[in-house]
């Protein structure tokens, strides 16, 4: 029997990098998938990854909905519940960065990062916790990183953003743990995807790896089992944790 056998799963920015392989890996656990994907550039990944995930013998929808945008979660989720009939697992994975000095940094790109990193969080959240609390059973996990536990130069609005949603994780949880409802975070390091493509080879990535103790950057299914593992009943009793997955690099 697989971990997830007949639980459907929501995966927020999910047509390419850590969100694909996470829809991936959750649809090998026997999950239904419902995943967003928010430019038209992405509708091709979107419907090919449909594909893949139906292809593993379980249910798989793409919607094109900005994560970001409170009305366009209520559509959304609404029409998972209607199309799938229940929702089990939240993954807040949808995500961007708007890197610059602080001094230069507009007030646009900070309200961009915080609407898309960490509003969204918020607006999904909201949305799904009415049907987990009827069903006394949920399991949401949102994705933070390993720059909103240590801070960067050039990504203060990313950081913070990242930050936020480790509190916001902790606050889901003490709130939602009395109905069965289960938060965390998951705080990835360097993960080779093509948001990182330009770190992978050279001195820069050279220098990038000699702070990481193990030496080396993570792949996207590394973040992926460990989603597996909190929306599983192997993390029944972790609530409320952010778990890094960062190859050291916040020791």
């Amino acid at each position: 029997m697989k971990l997830l056998d007949g639980k459907v799963a929501i995966v927020t920015g999910a047509a390419r990098g850590i969100g694909e392989a996470i829809a991936l890996e959750l649809a090998e656990q026997g999950a239904h998938i419902a995943f967003t994907y928010v430019s038209d550039s992405s509708a091709e990944k979107a419907a090919a990854l449909e594909q893949k995930i139906q292809s593993l013998g379980v249910k798989a929808k793409a919607w094109k909905s900005n994560a970001g945008d409170a009305a366009q979660c209520e559509s959304f989720v609404n029409e998972v519940l209607q199309e799938f009939g229940q929702i089990d697992v939240l993954v807040n994975n949808a995500g961007i960065s708007k890197d610059n000095l602080l001094m230069r940094m507009t007030n646009e790109q900070w309200e961009q990062v915080i609407q898309v990193n960490l509003n969204s969080v918020f607006y999904m959240t909201k949305q799904v916790i009415r049907p987990m609390m009827k069903a006394r059973s949920g399991v949401i996990i949102n994705m933070s990183s390993i720059i909103g536990e240590i801070g960067n130069a050039g990504q203060a609005s990313y950081a913070a953003s990242k930050a936020g949603v480790i509190g916001f994780t902790k606050s889901v949880a003490k709130e939602l743990g009395s109905r069965n409802i289960r938060c965390n975070a998951i705080a990835p390091g360097f993960i080779e995807t093509d948001m990182t493509s330009y770190l992978k080879d050279g001195e820069g990535a050279e220098k990038y790896k000699s702070n990481i103790p193990l030496g080396k950057f993570g792949a996207a299914s590394d973040v992926a089992n460990v989603v597996v593992f909190l929306a599983s009943d192997m993390g029944s009793y972790v609530t409320g944790q952010t778990i890094s997955v960062c190859g050291g690099l916040n020791i």
